[in-house]
């Protein structure tokens, strides 16, 4: 019996192997043409899971698959050509709301359940919703560069003056935009003055615990000569999956380290962007406040908020512009009438 149960094992991870290249061999159809029979939402939501998991070794091996970051409008890429913006934007204003996609995701599943926060916001206070794409399988600091200089364009190019930009990121979407403004100050870019607010949406600040627990198993699974061709399987989640350990969005977070080593909290804190109204969605499956609360399903509501034990990791998130969604999932945020609620709020400055 055992025999036969570590045989099978062994045959699953020689077909994966220790390399991504045996993983992606035995995924039928791997091929941007393989894609091509699958309908539109269907096709983008496999390629930005597959960005997700895989991402970086898509990019580095220039894999057609992988994700080239964009900025979006009504499911279109956004010219960022002084003027041709005006062809891909019909009806563009001078408020401007930039909102980033999470893990695993892309711009077109801000739509929940019918409802998307960015399309809400343009009803109601008339900002003009722009989607960031990108591949989220890279460092979070690599796309938190990659945002500021493709937002630093898209004011310059802009057809009307841009007098100011909210960024609503939802889960690694806010470290990317944290990234991103941090990044942006120190290239003196121009629309880092026009930043206004950024609200972050079920975001890890301090990590995601099953990013954790991934990392803690994986040698654990080592110790065996049975269980050992298991724990080859966890080198294959990307280095954004790795970033989401504790929250990581600056490069030196990573640069010259071992991504999966553990070596505890290594980052480099790093503080909310100064004169901007930051604010903080967390979301729990309790239905009603109780001592401890219990997170999303993937992100705890301290990390959600910015909470640490740490004072000096601490987020400073001031307590009116913090807000816990209960009964709510962490998809289920991007639909909750509540969380839209406070998120215009927010953005009309009524809180």
């Amino acid at each position: 019996m055992t025999k036969l149960a570590y045989g099978s094992v062994r045959a699953v991870t020689r077909l994966v192997g220790a390399s991504i290249d045996g993983a992606l061999a035995t995924l039928d159809g791997i091929t941007p043409e393989g894609f091509a029979s699958l309908p539109g939402p269907e096709r983008a939501a496999v390629i930005a899971a597959l960005n997700g998991v895989l991402g970086d070794y898509l990019a580095e091996t220039d894999n057609a698959l992988a994700i080239e970051m964009a900025l979006r409008h009504a499911g279109r890429d956004v010219a960022l050509e002084s003027g041709q913006v005006d062809l891909s934007v019909p009806e563009p204003t001078t408020r401007l709301a930039l909102l980033v996609h999470g893990s695993s995701m892309h711009d077109g599943q801000w739509t929940q359940q019918g409802h998307d926060h960015g399309a809400a916001l343009a009803r109601d206070l008339g900002l003009t919703p722009i989607y960031a794409l990108y591949n989220s399988g890279l460092h979070v600091s690599t796309n938190g560069r990659k945002l500021a200089d493709l937002v630093e364009r898209l004011v310059a190019a802009w057809p009307v003056a841009v007098e100011e930009i909210t960024i609503v990121g939802h889960s690694m979407g806010g470290l990317v935009a944290r990234s991103a403004c941090f990044y942006a100050e120190g290239s003196a870019a121009t629309w880092r003055h026009k930043l206004r607010r950024l609200v972050c949406i079920g975001t890890p600040h301090h990590g995601a615990a099953l990013e954790r627990a991934g990392n803690l198993v994986e040698p654990l699974l080592g110790v065996s000569r049975y269980s050992e061709p298991l724990s080859r399987l966890g080198r294959l989640r990307s280095a954004g999956v790795t970033d989401l350990r504790y929250g990581s969005v600056l490069d030196q977070d990573w640069q010259w380290r071992d991504r999966f080593a553990i070596d505890g909290d290594v980052r480099e804190a790093l503080a909310l962007p100064e004169g901007v109204k930051c604010c903080a969605v967390a979301g729990t499956t309790a239905k009603a406040s109780q001592r401890r609360l219990p997170g999303d399903g993937l992100v705890a509501v301290d990390s959600a908020l910015g909470r640490h034990a740490d004072p000096g990791r601490r987020l400073a998130f001031d307590e009116p512009h913090t807000f816990i969604a209960y009964g709510t999932g962490h998809i289920a945020l991007l639909a909750s009438r509540d969380v839209y609620d406070k998120l215009r709020a927010w953005v009309a400055d009524e809180a």
